[in-house]
């Protein structure tokens, strides 16, 4: 496996800035117009958002993670793809290596909108 080269050095500080929490995925469903974009409604305990990540080429079945939790940037600033809003990021594990990507998720339950770091 050929594995992504290493990024440039960060500070704490610049580390303390991405807000990382755990959440639920309530929902999963197709972009139109993108065959690679699936809509996610994520549980975040307090609200819900809708988050885009391009897996839908990565997995027989994107709806397999339906009712997963998993780890998402609810901080990066809202942008605008295929006509819908993305609110934050899917955190996923191997596409950069060229595998196919998992979830990074917790290791047991947690409430949702718990906070990693």
């Amino acid at each position: 496996m050929n594995r992504s080269p290493i990024k440039p050095t960060v500070t704490v500080d610049d580390l303390q800035k991405l807000d990382i929490r755990v959440g639920t995925i309530r929902s999963v469903g197709d972009v139109a117009g993108s065959n690679r974009l699936v809509q996610l409604t994520v549980d975040f305990g307090d609200h819900q958002r809708t988050i885009l990540a391009g897996m839908r080429q990565e997995r027989d079945d994107p709806r397999e993670i339906k009712g997963r939790q998993a780890l998402f940037v609810v901080n990066l600033a809202p942008r605008k793809m295929a006509g819908v809003v993305s609110e934050g990021m899917l955190f996923d594990i191997g596409y950069e290596d060229g595998i196919t990507p998992v979830l990074a998720c917790p290791e047991s339950p947690v409430p949702d909108g718990s906070r990693a770091g």
